[in-house]
């Protein structure tokens, strides 16, 4: 198991401004992923601020847990085989065992979430046009989900607050404007709420 300190800033975009910023990205190859989100019926994990997911690629997958920290997020990262991540999604519930997924079970376990309540809720997908800047990480998302398509600008950084200054700078020379985003599973788990009315 992996981890890193994930921190970025982000912002969603209309359509016309992820038409711009894609000309930036025009070298780069898109890379098709999905998001399965994992929590229990009344989201338990969401509650605790925890998001687990299994991300899918074409040809690879992993397992994620992300934990709230003052700044940014704890990721827990396990990679796992396409065959392994589709079992998994397939399966009523977690099934930890002696595999790697333990760590990651411990950790839920340990903030009282019950292994047992832990299903599939629903999956995102992304297009992800991703690159390397001076001022950090760049990735320029489509995501599609529950019917619904939304566009946003992500930078990973190392500093926090250079980053935010070096994030907003990088819009108001592209002429973006900074619009508000939730994370994509939160987004996900608003839509849901709402089509669940």
């Amino acid at each position: 198991m992996s981890t890193n300190l994930e921190i970025e800033y982000k912002s969603l975009l209309s359509l016309a401004e992820y038409d711009q910023l894609k000309k930036l990205f025009t070298h780069v190859t898109p890379v098709r992923q999905t998001n399965h989100y994992l929590d229990s019926k009344d989201f338990k994990l969401r509650k605790k601020k925890l998001a687990l997911r299994i991300r899918t690629f074409d040809k690879s997958a992993e397992m994620t847990l992300k934990v709230p920290q003052e700044v940014g997020n704890i990721e827990y990262n396990i990679d796992l085989s396409l065959e392994e991540a589709q079992q998994l999604l397939g399966e009523r519930n977690i099934v930890c065992g002696e595999t790697d997924l333990s760590e990651i079970c411990e950790l839920l376990t340990a903030r009282d979430i019950n292994l047992e309540e832990i299903t599939l809720i629903g999956s995102l997908t992304t297009i992800r046009y991703e690159q390397h800047l001076p001022i950090g990480l760049a990735a320029l998302d489509k995501n599609d989900y529950l019917g619904h398509t939304d566009y946003e600008l992500e930078l990973e950084v190392d500093d926090s607050k250079q980053g935010k200054k070096d994030f907003f700078d990088f819009l108001d020379k592209n002429r973006v404007e900074y619009r508000f985003s939730k994370s994509k599973v939160v987004r996900f788990l608003d839509c849901l709420r709402h089509l669940r009315k």
